[in-house]
């Protein structure tokens, strides 16, 4: 291990990594990482919080021919409309918290105590002012509506 090698060498160690993670791809947050968090208190950079702009809701129906996903088809997951299904799902709990959808999927990035900051990949000022929004989202994240979140992504 990087941080092992690094102690007996007498190096800096590592602080940080830069997964992936949103409510789609967990895996390496939640358990992978999950002991160097622990062992180590390390703590992440993460990117694609909005899943490639899936978890925005942009895609709800279909992809429009000037988006990323059209110009960029290798980015388009096998289980699209299974994903599409399940943000929609998501944006009824975002009308209840007020926000947006992805302002509640940053939001719930955010919540994880293991989370540091959040690359966006915001490309407009529009983007980067509604994806701030996510700040004021993080504090209404209940353990139940967590729980409920939760459920709607493992569906």
């Amino acid at each position: 291990m990087a941080y092992e090698t690094a102690e007996k060498l007498n190096c800096i160690k590592p602080s940080m990594e830069q997964p992936r993670y949103n409510l789609f791809n967990r895996e390496h947050i939640e358990k992978d990482y999950l002991p160097l968090f622990e062992k180590y208190g390390m703590g992440t950079t993460i990117w694609s919080p909005l899943a490639s702009g899936i978890l925005s809701g942009k895609y709800d129906h279909g992809i429009p021919q000037n988006s990323r996903l059209a110009r960029e088809s290798w980015l388009v997951p096998d289980n699209f409309q299974q994903l599409v299904q399940k943000v929609k799902a998501l944006t009824l709990v975002a009308k209840d918290l007020h926000c947006t959808t992805a302002q509640l999927a940053l939001a719930w990035c955010l919540k994880n105590p293991n989370v540091s900051s959040v690359i966006t990949g915001a490309t407009k000022i529009e983007q980067l002012i509604e994806n701030l929004g996510a700040l004021e989202v993080k504090p209404k994240l209940s353990n139940e509506i967590m729980t409920h979140i939760n459920e709607v992504c493992s569906r």
